[in-house]
């Protein structure tokens, strides 16, 4: 855990860091730059585990739980969910962890989904700490203008079918059924942690409702053109081929123009068909690969009154 300024607590997996993570610090190269990993909407640390494993043996590798997620705290102030306080949390975790302790002095930042939006905030907020950031599958594009409703409408829309909720049992099958070839204990671990069993039996959501409201109504206000046209750092896009589609291109170019147009590098892509949005759980090799890009060559270094 890292406490932040308002006290909260956002909790963080360390797969191998510096901080008592799965493997120790000294089986890494000690200036080797760290990879901070962001989940979605509803989701936790745990859903990065197939990408975390191929990560933690050649660099420092943290999972973090957004706040109103997982084992993060819930606070239900007004603005608690708003993207310059999760990017706070994101540099908190990024601090706390060890992950830029020297003599690592930056760190490469993955987001997917909702996390990615997350991510390129934090990654204005970081400047020359952050490396590189990866969007997975999220991050470039104008929420409203993608999905074609506004936030209450997509609300409704997360609300999973009663069948689905009626058991433990009913809902890791369901989870299982989007791919069962790549079903294993990580997917189900990382399913479990999304929902919470009653004493009915049934399962209900494990993100409160306050918690999700908030970071969705962030999530629309979010303008990618703007945010990562302020990152120092290079950026690379995931994007999931059945999510695919001549808007999301669109999108994607005009972000990557409004970037070069503010002096920055073109936002470079990779499309990966043809799967689903949770990248992490299909393709976790080529996920992993396009972290470890940002550590083939000498990493820039930020000055030291930085």
């Amino acid at each position: 855990m890292v406490t932040v300024g308002s006290g909260d607590r956002i909790h963080f997996q360390d797969w191998g860091g510096s901080r008592g993570g799965t493997l120790p610090l000294e089986t890494l190269p000690v200036d080797r730059d760290g990879v901070l990993l962001i989940h979605g909407l509803s989701q936790t640390a745990l859903i990065w585990a197939p990408v975390a494993r191929r990560l933690a043996s050649e660099v420092p590798t943290v999972a973090m739980d957004l706040r109103g997620h997982g084992l993060s705290d819930a606070p239900t102030e007004p603005g608690s969910y708003d993207l310059d306080v999760l990017a706070a949390d994101v540099v908190a975790v990024a601090e706390g962890s060890g992950l830029l302790d020297p003599p690592r002095q930056a760190v490469v930042l993955a987001g997917h989904g909702f996390g990615a939006i997350v991510a390129a905030t934090a990654a204005v907020a970081l400047g020359t700490r952050c490396l590189g950031l990866v969007l997975v599958d999220g991050g470039w594009e104008p929420m409203e203008a993608a999905l074609g409703m506004e936030a209450d409408e997509f609300l409704r829309t997360l609300e999973e079918p009663p069948e689905v909720m009626r058991s433990m049992r009913a809902f890791l099958a369901d989870r299982k059924s989007f791919d069962p070839a790549t079903w294993d204990d990580d997917q189900e671990a990382a399913a479990r942690a999304a929902v919470v069993e009653t004493r009915a039996g049934r399962v209900v959501p494990a993100t409160r409702p306050h918690a999700l409201e908030g970071c969705v109504r962030a999530m629309f206000q979010y303008d990618p053109a703007a945010t990562l046209a302020a990152v120092a750092a290079p950026v690379l896009a995931l994007v999931a081929g059945e999510n695919g589609g001549g808007r999301r291109t669109e999108a994607l170019v005009a972000a990557s123009t409004t970037r070069v147009a503010a002096g920055r590098e073109a936002i470079r892509s990779v499309s990966l068909d043809p799967v689903g949005h949770n990248l992490m759980r299909y393709r976790p090799t080529e996920v992993a690969a396009a972290v470890r890009s940002f550590d083939a060559g000498p990493a820039p270094r930020p000055s030291s009154s930085s």
